[in-house]
This record gives C-alpha cells, structure tokens and sequence, in this order.
C-alpha cells in the first residue's frame, strides 16, 4: 500500500496494489456522512479494488497519516 498527496489540490490517494495498472478503471463515488466535506473515490480494476482518491483530505484524514504520504504537489 502507497499513499500519495498532493498539496496544491488537496487530494490524497491510496493505492490498494503495488500492481501497475492500465489505464481503463472504473470508478465509483461513495456517499459520506452529511458532516463530511470531503469526496471520496474507489478505483476498480478486473472486479478488485485497486485505489480510494480523497479530494479535501485535510479535513477527511488524519494528519500523521498525510505527514507519511509521498508528496506530489511538485510533479
């Protein structure tokens, strides 16, 4: 599992393999409690869960856990 966050756009994502994937996913929006501010995604892949995408993720996760993500706000 690999989390990255982009800073600029606020988005986090977790990848769920380590698998490279072609392009071609599918992806699901899931409904989030009326007190969240937050958009969540699940990415799937050949029937399997491959990525969750978080935009506005400093209000949704945890901030030790963005402190470990990889940072890609600069490419």
């Amino acid at each position: 599992m690999r989390i990255t966050y982009d800073r600029e756009a606020d988005a986090a994502y977790i990848y769920l393999t380590d698998a490279r994937l072609a392009p071609g996913r599918d992806t699901i929006d899931v409904e989030v409690p009326d007190d969240a501010t937050c958009e969540v995604f699940l990415d799937w892949k050949d029937g399997r869960l491959v990525g969750i995408e978080i935009l506005d993720a400093r209000d949704a996760i945890h901030q030790d856990l963005l402190d470990q993500a990889e940072d890609i706000a600069d490419g």
